[in-house]
């Protein structure tokens, strides 16, 4: 089919003058999408005030989305509601070369090295927290999570000052600026409301902070390693340095990513695992087998938690942070079937790709073994989308289920949990911007007697692969970070440069090497390796 025959999406019919959708589509957009998609399939047209806004969901589709060029489909203009947070010139509101020098940037504090540092920060988090827990009680889990991955988030991220010294305040500014993303402000981002005031007063106040810790740095002889002080050294390619409001967005911007996303999704880990006592049964025998009484909740011993991570994954899938992700269509653009014209905006909608039952039989129940190797529901890259796809896809997703998987590891190890409401009283909150479990959020706990003794695996009861002839190395270069955990596990096939460009060493290694290629293949937080067995 050219591009001459393809169609218009369909246009859903009920826009209102002025405000087109919105009032549907605020009330519940995971609803208002799920019913387009039922209804018209994997492309539809709605209106959001004065933009055109054309749905795409489904594999397919979603693959158009995700794998455009910035050129074709830029983020830029979908995302001016950051501008005022981020800063003029930051990310979003930067040309797109810039944009992704700048998101380079931050690679650094989210690879394979700096990460393995980052584990007893996060436990020393938890367990302060949790020490003033008593015996027994009752708590809110969202309000906790939010105040337990605010902290590991700025520890692990911005450094020491964030975190000690800049405590209470640093709260007080990022709430301000947290409370700044209103629907209202995609299209009105700069209105004379109270709370962008505050947004805009608390941008300036950071700025100043950011300003004052740098000069502090520059007389440290060993000022530490983080987002911070990368940004602090780092330069573009043409020499220049960041200035200090550049780096207090790119700041902002690595925050919102360490925490906005993860304080919800581990909340529901631990609600969904209530509501499914089989499965908790099950991480928790895992725990007991990896960890045993005193082990040590290390980077090492996380990633062998694969139960758990089954887990976390699926949440994800039920219950994805970012309700919609968005692009304006710089050049006419084919998806499927249909030719979206210059102009409008598209978005993709994980949660509502995330049920389709052709992607995901029974879509809605809990089924965390759909990511077994045997049946493996997420090796389509463009049907499991949590942190989107393609050359976006988040590039703190390594950093997000590492810092969930520690903190689930403590809670469960240290206490015995339960719902204090009806199980289906817990319900994603829809009216706000980044999904999470709606407000209260009551759990009841108590301190956990004793360690139950280790029953096997199944992971370890499977007899390990034997080597059948040679193996071929293949790279998806569209999808690679940088993150250079392929490296660690596989020196003599991978090498990752410091600016986090990949050279695959041997693209046809020996048999012998294919412990080793599929541990890197399966620590890719890109899903950009895959090792083929030739032969065998």
């Amino acid at each position: 089919m050219n591009q001459t025959t393809r169609k218009e999406p369909p246009k859903a019919p009920g826009a209102l003058p002025l405000i087109g959708h919105i009032h549907r589509f605020g009330k519940n957009p995971h609803q208002f999408m799920m019913d387009l998609r039922q209804r018209y399939g994997e492309a539809a047209e709605f209106k959001l005030f004065h933009q055109n806004m054309v749905l795409l969901t489904g594999s397919r589709a979603s693959e158009a989305f995700y794998r455009a060029p910035d050129e074709v489909l830029d983020q830029g203009p979908a995302y001016k509601i950051m501008t005022p947070i981020l800063g003029e010139g930051v990310v979003f509101d930067a040309p797109i070369k810039r944009k992704n020098e700048q998101l380079q940037m931050l690679m650094p504090a989210l690879r394979d090295k700096a990460m393995r540092t980052y584990s007893e920060v996060i436990v020393g988090e938890v367990e302060g927290l949790i020490a003033r827990w008593g015996g027994g009680g009752q708590l809110d889990l969202l309000e906790f999570t939010k105040e337990l991955t605010i902290y590991t988030a700025s520890h692990c991220l911005l450094g020491p000052e964030f975190r000690y010294e800049l405590n209470a305040e640093f709260a007080d500014i990022y709430r301000d600026l947290e409370h700044g993303i209103q629907p209202i402000a995609y299209v009105f981002p700069y209105l004379p409301l109270p709370v962008f005031r505050r947004r805009d007063k608390a941008r300036a106040r950071l700025q100043t902070l950011v300003s004052q810790i740098m000069e502090k740095r520059a007389q440290e002889l060993e000022p530490g390693t983080n987002v911070f002080q990368t940004l602090i050294d780092s330069h573009y390619e043409d020499g220049t340095k960041l200035t200090a409001r550049e780096i207090t967005g790119l700041l902002i911007a690595a925050i919102f990513a360490g925490h906005h996303t993860s304080s919800g999704t581990t909340a529901w880990v631990l609600i969904e695992l209530l509501r499914n006592p089989e499965h908790l049964e099950r991480v928790r025998a895992e725990l007991d087998q990896v960890l045993g009484a005193d082990g040590e909740v290390s980077f090492e011993s996380l990633r062998k938690l694969t139960v758990l991570e089954n887990v976390v994954k699926e949440v994800l899938r039920l219950h994805p942070p970012l309700i919609i992700l968005m692009r304006k269509v710089m050049q006419d653009f084919v998806a499927g079937d249909y030719l979206i014209k210059a102009g409008k905006f598209v978005c993709a909608a994980p949660s509502v790709t995330h049920r389709i039952p052709e992607l995901f039989p029974d879509p809605e129940r809990f089924d965390p073994d759909r990511y077994t190797p045997e049946r493996a529901e997420d090796k389509d890259l463009y049907a499991w989308q949590a942190f989107g796809g393609g050359r976006h896809k988040c590039s703190g997703n390594a950093f997000a289920m590492f810092q969930i998987k520690a903190i689930i590891s403590v809670l469960l190890r240290r206490f015995d949990f339960q719902l204090a409401d009806a199980p289906d009283s817990y319900r994603d909150d829809y009216q706000k911007m980044v999904v999470e479990p709606a407000s209260p959020c009551a759990i009841k706990f108590h301190e956990r007697q004793a360690v139950r003794p280790a029953p096997v695996s199944a992971e370890e009861a499977h007899a390990s692969e034997t080597a059948a002839g040679r193996l071929r190395i293949e790279v998806d270069f569209d999808l690679c970070k940088g993150h250079s955990n392929c490296m660690t596990e596989a020196p003599e096939i991978f090498q990752v440069d410091d600016k986090g460009h990949l050279t695959v060493l041997q693209e046809t290694p020996d048999a012998v090497l294919l412990d080793k290629a599929r541990e890197a293949e399966k620590h890719c937080p890109a899903r950009a390796i895959r090792v083929v067995e030739e032969g065998s």
